[in-house]
């Protein structure tokens, strides 16, 4: 193993993540995570319970510290670009091979993007790539307890998201097709595979409990046609694996599929094939099958480094080319603008997630504005609901600095941590917007009146622009109300 470069490669990759985690602010995620750290569940509507409780370690142990909160995305990476030069090795791959795996995963715009913020999809990523790679391993040396182990990381990847699945599936249809199958007749696996549903087993207990949510909120997400939906989801890959970069992998998935020397790892190849066919016809979202990237990367660059490059694709996996991929990568995901000049680049129409994560102090602080312009008489029997997470996330963060009460919100797992109480004042509404908002509230309220919010720097994100209603005369109880505003999404 070429451990020292590959090292380099993965220590720069998380020298750059953190060197930016505090600018900017929080992502709606992670003001999510904040609060669902505090109401700790087998379960929750859109996720398993393993963020919620890496939140609340964080927060724990540091405080509200953005870095420290970030710190485990940068390392997680890091550690993927370690975990690719690795995938590489087990395909026969030497030290260019490695090299070439180790730093088209490090420039990924993809996983540059997710190693900024505490995503569902940093953990994901990590562990897919790790449950990969053991399978691979497995394929080479055939050590039983690589299967225990895969159970171990699926385990672990199944209280993350229940998507892994869907990856472990096609990764067994693979091998099942392709071969080898000696992995049926082997104990090590029954004993891997009883501690991977073991571990499945509190969070779908939950799921059933309260009508299987996860379900629904799959129907949302693909009703939502993010990356453009069907048509969108193998041109996003590219983009999303880097332009110049993408070819790798799909060159290693073609000579998967052709060649003899990387016969045995050809499950690969099937996986993602029944992997990309699945999530096709179900609108999935195109980095659901981050997982087998460095694999496809690996196969790629083991056939390079055996055979040379394809004619005209030499270019592509020279040094410039990585270089100028990276700082691609990092132009267009990273906050490396000044936030007053981001909404005049590109990044915001290429990473909304970038977006989504400036504005925040300031839209607690207008919330804060409509709150003391009420009477005093109702101030104090006021209450707050948001439209999404995200918002009663900041309020909680930054509320009570202001002087603001608790925040509630029908969205997702938020619905779940409590409902107002009978306070028989006004209700701040931060959203929905437009007319049809108004006759929405005014469907549970008699009298509404509204202010908008603004992020200050003209940044179109998701807050921009959105009303902030004053609520009088409930029509009913929050007991009868509160079921009517929950929504997933």
């Amino acid at each position: 193993m070429a451990w020292r470069p590959t090292l380099l490669i993965a220590t720069a990759l998380a020298v750059v993540l953190l060197s930016v985690s505090a600018r900017y602010g929080y992502h709606r995620d992670e003001l999510y995570f904040r609060v669902a750290a505090r109401h700790l569940d087998w379960s929750y509507p859109d996720q398993p319970p393993l963020l919620p409780l890496i939140a609340r370690a964080i927060t724990a142990l540091f405080g509200d510290s953005l870095v420290m909160l970030r710190l485990l995305p940068a390392l997680l990476s890091a550690a993927g670009v370690v975990l690719a030069g690795l995938t590489a090795r087990e395909m026969g791959g030497g030290r260019r091979a490695q090299l070439l795996t180790a730093g088209a995963f490090a420039v990924c715009p993809f996983v540059v993007a997710i190693g900024h913020a505490l995503y569902t999809a940093t953990l994901d990523v990590f562990l897919s790539t790790a449950l990969v790679w053991l399978v691979v391993r497995w394929v080479r040396t055939r050590d039983q307890r690589l299967l225990l182990a895969v159970g171990a990381v699926a385990a672990v990847a199944l209280n993350v998201k229940y998507l892994v699945v869907f990856l472990l599936v096609t990764i067994v249809a693979g091998l099942l097709i392709g071969g080898p199958r000696a992995f049926l007749r082997r104990p090590m696996l029954a004993a891997g595979a009883a501690v991977a549903v073991l571990a499945l087993v509190p969070g779908l207990l939950w799921q059933a409990g309260h009508g299987w949510p996860q379900l629904e909120m799959a129907d949302q997400i693909a009703g939502a046609g993010d990356f453009a939906g069907r048509p969108g989801f193998l041109p996003f890959q590219l983009l999303l694996t880097g332009v110049v970069l993408s070819w790798l992998w799909i060159y290693g998935l073609w000579r998967l599929l052709r060649s003899r020397e990387l016969a045995s790892y050809r499950f690969v190849a099937y996986a993602y094939l029944l992997s990309t066919v699945v999530f096709f016809v179900t609108a999935g979202k195109p980095y659901y099958v981050a997982g087998l990237w460095a694999a496809l990367w690996a196969a790629g660059a083991v056939e390079v480094e055996r055979r040379g490059a394809p004619r005209g694709a030499g270019w592509a996996i020279s040094v410039p080319a990585y270089v100028i991929s990276g700082v691609g990568a990092v132009a267009f995901t990273l906050p490396v603008y000044p936030v007053g000049s981001l909404a005049q680049t590109p990044q915001p129409y290429v990473n909304q997630d970038s977006a989504e994560t400036v504005g925040w102090p300031r839209f607690a602080a207008e919330v804060a504005r409509v709150h003391r312009a009420l009477p005093a008489a109702e101030r104090s029997r006021t209450t707050i609901v948001t439209g999404n997470y995200g918002e009663a996330g900041a309020l909680d963060r930054y509320g009570p600095a202001l002087g603001l009460p608790r925040a509630y919100s029908g969205h997702n797992g938020f619905w779940y941590f409590g409902r107002p109480a009978g306070t028989g004042g006004p209700t701040i509404f931060v959203g929905p917007e437009s007319a049809e908002g108004e006759a929405y509230l005014r469907g549970f309220w008699t009298d509404v009146t509204a202010g908008h919010i603004d992020n200050g720097v003209g940044l179109d994100n998701q807050e921009q622009g959105k009303p902030v209603w004053v609520c009088r005369g409930q029509r009913a109880p929050w007991p009868v109300l509160w079921p009517k505003l929950k929504h997933l999404g």
